[in-house]
């Protein structure tokens, strides 16, 4: 039994890298696609927004002497560049896909067109939106949850390196608390760094739960969205879940 019809899956850049840290890495790419085509194949409706820092990125270039907004621009450009590699590993395992960009670059993607990528969703193709919302300023976590609330998504996943959202830096001190459950104000107030706040209040207001999992764990993915058990930490409205 499907968990979730309809999911937004957002990735960062640097899930991309693998362990070079830097570009793109076939590997990576392909374990995170594979899990995809997986749930796809199911039956999810599966979206996905794609973050760019594996290649550029705009906030780190500012401090360099960038031009913010020049720079942001640099960093959506980083964006279509993974998405196409995404639709790339994707098509080669049989899933049809489709890449959409807030700035139009019609010779490589199609533009933004929210009912358009409402139907590609219903004739079970994977939608890939890249250069984040289209404006300087805004993360590729608040266009993830932008496009959420756009296609009616019904939860929101996080893939990232680490099991979930911790009281602490896991990486840095061992006592750290796993957290399984946390709410959208408690994610706001307490700054976590997994999400930037804009993300988390839109996903509040509209009331889309965030799923904070480990990406790279081989099935993953399929165990949240087809199993029974949790994984990952939910941030919602409520302390026992939306």
């Amino acid at each position: 039994m499907l968990r979730f019809r309809r999911v937004l899956l957002k990735l960062s850049g640097e899930i991309l890298a693998g362990s070079a840290g830097f570009g793109i890495d076939y590997i990576a790419v392909r374990s995170i696609c594979e899990q995809v085509a997986a749930v796809a194949k199911a039956g999810v409706e599966v979206a996905m927004v794609v973050g760019g820092g594996n290649i550029f990125r705009g906030v780190e270039a500012e401090t360099q002497g960038y031009d913010r907004a020049q720079a942001d621009a640099m960093g959506m450009l980083a964006t279509v560049i993974n998405a196409l590699a995404l639709q790339d590993a994707l098509e080669n395992m049989g899933v049809p896909t489709r890449v959409q960009t807030a700035v139009e670059m019609r010779q490589m993607a199609e533009p933004f067109i929210r009912r358009r990528a409402i139907r590609h969703l219903e004739k079970g193709r994977v939608v890939i939106f890249a250069a984040g919302t289209g404006s300087p300023y805004f993360s590729t976590d608040t266009a993830a949850a932008l496009r959420a609330a756009e296609i009616d998504a019904e939860c929101l996943l996080k893939g990232t390196k680490v099991d979930g959202i911790y009281d602490k830096d896991p990486k840095k001190d061992a006592t750290a608390k796993f957290l399984p459950h946390v709410t959208y104000l408690e994610a706001i107030s307490q700054q976590l760094k997994v999400m930037d706040a804009a993300a988390f209040s839109l996903c509040m207001e509209n009331r889309i739960p965030i799923v904070v999992f480990n990406i790279l764990e081989a099935g993953n993915l399929e165990r949240l969205l087809l199993g029974n058990g949790q994984i990952g930490t939910i941030v919602s409205a409520k302390e026992s879940g939306d």
